[in-house]
């Protein structure tokens, strides 16, 4: 017999929690429900509770133990809060701890509300996002508990990045959070990183649509205080103000315009970082950020006048090309060989490697990759070999000319790059004949020729050397 009792709500705190047709173990299975489900209490029996669910639109029984009662009421508030925080950093249970924060929303009244609870369940769901990705290696049913927010009007975007699937929340919450006015500054601040994200960006997105993205991105950052943050929250700041001013500097080149003051301000926010308040767990932050910056880094440099020998030229190509033709100074100007690209060709970076037989140029194609561009004597032709910071996921990285050994014809070149979500820091020797590494190493003193041949403008200017 089902004992009757009033309408009441509860809360799933057991993933794989099976819904039954009667109120016995060997019943049929109707459905699973999962940790955050809220379900409409409508009578007990013998330890099983007869319950809706509204979002799968099905009724039927589960055993009492796997649920807890919710109260939606002001006085209910205090303990939903309690258990918030309780969850809020429990890996694992963010679809239960969205799910409480859904309710202390709906039960504290609105003049009491502050910013925290938004920002938990914000936090909450980018981190059950970056599961989704499979940044954390969980084994939980990402899908079962991305279906489970979804209920809660929290949306996520996800898009194709080099193979993989990459989910993003979409951060209306850390929105309502930089626009409380009772939010503290260190509560504005880690919404201001999560919403400036850069592997949150679609890489499909075009130019003109990345350009407005990376502006509103500097308004955001801009807008943020440092007083009163923590020494951590202020260097995560000023790195990720680095890399958005980097991707401007490039943004500015590609339209045009004069990139110096993006390029500088880059920098000038990368040297404002304190990487011993960064910590281990967020020194990647600093690593990245860097890489974004050198890979602009040309865009504050004034092109040379004299290439000892030969001329660089850049004229326009097929729409959005320009294509870069190296001349001979003698006699009149021969072209000797030409190379079109959608990028930015560095004109400033060009320096000629070994006199009369070949050019180094630095070539930027996306706002966080940059290759370099070799031309060089092949026998009796010239030719341009591009150099990449690597080969697997072309999406943040750039390589150095550091110097050229003229008695091995080695180039001595830097390179960082991030593959797989890992970072590659490495200088290396390249024979000049045909761009085959010698010898490769962490450090550059452990290569003979870097200690006597790199070049004094790349060890003045450089970031590799940091």
């Amino acid at each position: 017999m089902i004992l009757a009792i009033a309408a009441a709500l509860a809360i799933v705190v057991q993933d794989h929690t099976p819904l039954r047709s009667a109120a016995q173990s060997g019943a049929t299975e109707l459905t699973t429900l999962w940790q955050g489900d809220v379900l409409e209490v409508r009578g007990e029996q013998a330890g099983y509770l007869q319950v809706y669910n509204y979002r799968r639109e099905r009724g039927g029984y589960l055993r009492s133990e796997a649920v807890r009662p919710l109260g939606l009421t002001a006085g209910d508030a205090p303990e939903l809060l309690a258990v918030l925080r309780f969850l809020r950093e429990s890996r694992g249970y963010e679809a239960l701890g969205i799910s409480y924060g859904a309710a202390y929303i709906k039960a504290v009244p609105a003049q009491a509300l502050t910013a925290e609870p938004l920002e938990a369940i914000a936090r909450m769901a980018e981190r059950l996002a970056d599961t989704a990705s499979g940044s954390s290696g969980s084994g939980v049913d990402i899908g079962a508990h991305l279906d489970v927010v979804a209920q809660f009007g929290l949306h996520m975007r996800s898009f194709e990045r080099n193979g993989h699937m990459q989910v993003c929340y979409d951060g209306e919450l850390f929105q309502r959070v930089l626009s409380l006015p009772q939010a503290s500054a260190e509560e504005r601040a880690l919404a201001a990183l999560s919403l400036t994200r850069p592997d949150c960006i679609d890489p499909a997105l075009g130019p003109v649509a990345r350009t407005t993205l990376d502006h509103e991105r500097g308004e955001v950052l801009e807008k943020i205080q440092e007083r009163d943050l923590t020494p951590l929250t202020r260097s995560r700041l000023h790195a990720r103000r680095a890399a958005v001013w980097a991707a401007l500097a490039f943004a500015e080149a590609r339209q045009g315009q004069t990139p110096t003051a993006a390029a500088q301000r880059a920098v000038s926010e990368l040297l404002s970082v304190r990487t011993r308040d960064l910590g281990e767990d967020r020194r990647s932050d600093y690593t990245e950020a860097a890489i974004r910056v050198s890979a602009s880094r040309w865009a504050s440099a004034v092109p040379s006048v004299n290439l000892e020998g030969f001329k660089l030229s850049s004229a326009p190509g097929d729409p959005g090309q320009s294509c870069i033709t190296l001349h001979a100074s003698q006699p009149a100007a021969a072209s000797l060989v030409q190379r079109c690209t959608y990028g930015i060709a560095w004109l400033a970076s060009a320096q000629v490697v070994a006199p009369g037989q070949a050019v180094v140029l630095a070539v930027q194609p996306l706002e966080s990759w940059r290759e370099l561009w070799i031309f060089h004597r092949r026998g009796a032709t010239w030719v341009v070999d591009v150099v990449p910071p690597g080969f697997n996921e072309p999406e943040v990285g750039y390589i150095d000319y550091a110097g050229y050994a003229p008695a091995t014809k080695r180039l001595l070149i830097a390179l960082e790059v991030k593959e797989h979500g890992h970072f590659r820091h490495s200088f290396e020797e390249l024979r000049l004949d045909d761009l085959v590494t010698v010898r490769q190493a962490g450090s550059p003193e452990l290569l003979r020729d870097f200690g006597r041949w790199q070049d004094s403008s790349w060890r003045r200017d450089t970031l590799a050397l940091r």
